[in-house]
């Protein structure tokens, strides 16, 4: 029998599995951070038929690198393609870098290719037409979470250029559903399956917002030519946030441009391409200006999101602020000073030899005795307003439950407010989640600035068999 602090615990093999909740670093091993250089690195994806039919989302025939096509160019005919004016304009500023992913690759994530994700701040995905592999569905939320920017451009349902049963609808809702890094609606919003004719969605009132207000202008209103929304969900992701509306719209509901956070990255939707479409590409497409409609405001619009999702914006949905100070904010955060400022079940930190510490003698233990137990651990934190947040903790599961299908045992970790509702669950883990070793992950916590929250761990085992949630080093860092 191995021990506990106040009962006992089925004898097992340590087979435990860490998670980590970061809120503070990026996760170790899968490439560069995002947002490391000085040059912001945006790659523009072509391998999923973005050139189908009349679509000509490239910034430049010359790919990967648009700078073969004109090394200088100063007039957006210098590039050809339907997104050259979007290209040329970050071209001339000096702090671009622009690269597209040529037809016939594939999106990677941690690996040696040029074109890796690793190597860039900002995904662009301009209304792709094939579906992506779950190995680049993997490769795009991965980067997403250890900090890169992501921007969706959708089209209007049934745009299906190369005939194959897929259209951009299709295709970011099975990125967000369908991914096996997070598919438990991790951007909070789903893209509706509509055909709007034409519209001028209009700005909200944010004269802090940097989408709408970044050092390319003011953005007022956007159009569709033909497009769709998206639907906001933020109880799934409270850093949700509708920036342009359809008409008649507001709220949850007919979203036209949406902004995001996943992990330590960014996210920004947008519901048509005929906004970023320049009107000019190559010979036999038919095309619409929409970067240059009077009537809209969509060059200011695309470019002050490219800034942001590639970390060059200032503050906004999960962004870091100059006036932030940054600081880890969790008292007693790697349980050394014993049960001080945690509100724990009796026990549950301890310096027992039944567990062994990532760092220093102490830890969290919940569960673990083979009866029907519910355990917590909690502590209540004030996240500064216009901060950047996330946090960050280890985690070590062990199990005697035998079942490779059926969580017996449970460990949910959520955010509550000060009346003790429950705004969000960040994960629950299980008896399923065992493995070898403490191992960390990241959640960001940034849609909370300026609320004070408690986070919770609530361990909850059934009357057989033991599985012991070991968690230590925690950490909720500002900056």
């Amino acid at each position: 029998m191995l021990g506990r602090k106040r009962s006992r615990r089925g004898t097992t093999a340590l087979a435990g599995a860490a998670l980590l909740l970061t809120a503070v670093a990026v996760q170790t091993g899968t490439g560069t951070p995002a947002h490391a250089a000085a040059t912001h690195r945006v790659l523009f994806d072509n391998a999923h038929a973005e050139t189908a039919g009349n679509a000509d989302w490239i910034i430049s025939t010359s790919q990967p690198d648009p700078l073969g096509q004109d090394s200088s160019p100063s007039a957006e005919t210098d590039w050809t393609g339907a997104l050259s004016s979007w290209g040329v304009a970050l071209q001339k500023t000096g702090g671009y870098s622009l690269k597209t992913l040529p037809p016939g690759s594939g999106l990677g994530y941690g690996g040696t290719s040029a074109t890796d994700l690793s190597n860039f701040d900002t995904l662009v995905l301009p209304e792709p037409n094939t579906p992506y592999t779950n190995a680049e569905k993997s490769a795009i939320m991965n980067f997403v979470k250890n900090g890169g920017g992501l921007f969706m451009i959708s089209d209007h349902t049934g745009a299906d250029r190369d005939n194959d049963g897929y259209d951009a609808v299709e295709i970011f809702n099975d990125l967000m559903t369908n991914n096996g890094v997070d598919s438990t609606d991790p951007f909070g919003f789903s893209v509706d399956s509509l055909s709007i004719g034409s519209d001028h969605p209009a700005a909200i009132s944010d004269g802090t917002d940097p989408v709408l207000h970044g050092s390319f202008g003011t953005v007022t209103k956007s159009l569709i030519a033909s497009g769709t929304t998206a639907t906001l969900k933020p109880a799934d992701n409270p850093a949700v946030k509708g920036l342009l509306y359809r008409t008649g719209y507001s709220g949850n509901t007919g979203a036209f441009f949406a902004t995001s956070t996943f992990g330590s990255g960014r996210v920004a939707f947008w519901g048509d391409s005929s906004p970023v479409d320049d009107g000019t590409g190559q010979s036999g497409n038919t095309l619409y200006d929409g970067w240059n409609d009077t009537t809209a405001t969509n060059a200011a619009l695309a470019l002050n999101a490219t800034e942001w999702l590639s970390g060059a914006g200032g503050t906004g949905t999960g962004g870091g602020s100059t006036s932030c100070t940054a600081a880890q904010l969790l008292g007693n955060n790697g349980f050394e000073s014993g049960s001080t400022v945690w509100t724990t079940t009796s026990g549950v930190i301890t310096n027992s030899t039944g567990r062994t510490a990532r760092s220093g003698s102490y830890y969290a233990w919940l569960d673990g005795n083979g009866t029907a137990t519910t355990d917590t651990l909690a502590q209540s934190v004030t996240l500064p307003a216009g901060c950047a947040a996330r946090l960050t903790f280890q985690l070590h599961v062990d199990t005697a439950e035998t079942t490779t299908s059926t969580a017996y045992d449970t460990l949910k970790v959520q955010v509550l407010n000060g009346s003790g509702t429950v705004l969000r669950t960040l994960a629950t883990y299980s008896n399923l989640d065992a493995a070898t070793g403490y191992t960390q992950r990241t959640f960001d916590l940034g849609g909370y600035a300026g609320q004070t929250v408690t986070l919770k761990f609530t361990g909850t085992e059934g009357s057989k068999y033991q599985t012991s949630f070991v968690v230590d080093d925690t950490a909720l860092d500002v900056s």
